[in-house]
């Protein structure tokens, strides 16, 4: 049984794995629900930890090296896949073929850098345990992932917009800013059982299931941005306090 939690992070490492291909291969649709797995396997290992009692050092460890993949290495790729159509021309990218290489969109993984390192600060710092301090790197993916489907069916005709590459390159450091800030952000993991300390994530899952069906994938971007804006006024609140 102690060993449940360790496989469900590895899990998380393996849907990572599969999720970059499929990135890398030009198939964003496939790569979110190996991302979608990813992420539900993330929760899932603290969750079986705590009720199980068998949180150990190592699943610390593991839970950030497949995270530094699937929350990482991930939405790097999906960004630099958007960099290289529009920096590199829509030929570079073939459904299918993942091999040729656009250095313009190199700068994507600046992002993936920034994760590796927020991970390891979060491995250390030891206020991060009922809120972030800075942006998780799976709240990130999901941003990204957002504008990836987003571009990928073309909702509301934002396609050329988002794949604009200063607006691009731009994401690329806001979003390293964001993961490494000092800025405080609600922790989103589910704590326990009951209602009463589930009432803000039930009520933000709710706001994305309203936004999902009038925005489409692009909700996922959209809620992202929500919590950022809800977590900084939420700092604000409690140093005026």
């Amino acid at each position: 049984m102690k060993h449940i939690p360790n496989l469900l992070t590895l899990a998380n490492l393996f849907f990572g794995c599969c999720a970059l291909l499929y990135t890398l291969a030009y198939d964003p649709v496939t790569a979110a629900l190996f991302t979608l797995g990813s992420f539900l396997c993330d929760y899932a290992d603290g969750m079986t930890a705590r009720a199980l009692k068998v949180a150990s050092p190592l699943g610390k460890e593991l839970d950030s090296l497949a995270d530094v993949v699937s929350f990482g290495v991930v939405p790097g790729a999906m960004l630099y896949q958007l960099l290289k159509f529009s920096t590199c021309g829509a030929e570079s990218v073939v459904p299918g073929h993942a091999f040729s290489v656009c250095t313009a969109a190199l700068p994507a993984f600046v992002l993936s850098a920034a994760s590796g390192l927020r991970l390891g600060r979060f491995n250390l710092d030891t206020r991060q345990t009922t809120y972030f301090i800075g942006l998780s790197t799976p709240a990130c993916t999901v941003f990204v992932l957002g504008l990836a489907l987003t571009v990928h069916y073309d909702y509301f005709g934002l396609a050329k917009t988002i794949q604009q590459p200063w607006l691009l390159y731009a994401l690329v450091g806001v979003l390293s800013f964001l993961l490494n800030s000092e800025i405080p952000m609600f922790g989103m993991k589910i704590k326990g059982f009951d209602l009463r300390s589930n009432l803000f994530n039930l009520a933000f899952l709710v706001l994305f299931v309203v936004l999902f069906i009038v925005l489409k994938a692009l909700a996922l971007s959209v809620i992202i941005l929500i919590y950022i804006v809800a977590s900084v006024g939420w700092m604000k609140v409690e140093k005026g306090g």
